[in-house]
């Protein structure tokens, strides 16, 4: 199975992309793990509605332009469903035997994901009712992907 995560903004901490790059070493014995970083768009400081809207449109427009036709695409947002560990684990599962060979998770920038992004998800995911910053969720989304393939190869990690 192939996983890709679109994603916007780079990565500045250092501690974050250690544990991206760990986390990128975990992966690779259970899936093709790519990561694709897009630029993110500058918020002014008070930007209104409308500008914040067009900020999310650009950003939304690279994020399909970096989504394959045929990718099951899950999109990280505040109103998804929110899963436990072990349903996220089943539902990647499902994806495989079901013919699913390619999975698109994205994480959008700090303004959220446009319209446009989220009517060509096949799935939105939340963690949380919570922000959080799209760098730590990063981590946070490769961390449950490789405790999802743990829980389904019955290894020991998940509790």
């Amino acid at each position: 199975m192939k996983i890709t995560c679109v994603t916007v903004g780079k990565i500045k901490e250092k501690y974050l992309t250690e544990a991206i790059r760990e986390y990128e070493k975990r992966l690779s014995r259970y899936c093709r793990l790519e990561i694709v970083e897009l630029a993110d768009e500058k918020t002014p400081d008070g930007a209104g509605a409308a500008e914040e809207a067009a900020i999310r449109d650009r950003e939304g427009e690279r994020i399909l332009k970096a989504i394959k036709e045929d990718a099951y695409v899950i999109a990280l947002a505040i109103e998804g469903k929110m899963l436990d560990s072990v349903e996220l684990s089943r539902k990647i599962e499902a994806f495989g035997t079901g013919g699913v060979s390619h999975i698109v998770f994205v994480i959008g920038g700090s303004l959220g994901l446009s319209s446009a992004v989220m009517k060509r998800a096949d799935y939105a995911l939340s963690f949380s009712k919570m922000t959080f910053p799209h760098q730590l969720m990063r981590v946070i989304l490769l961390e449950q992907i490789y405790r999802s393939f743990r829980i389904m190869k019955n290894e020991p990690y998940h509790k």
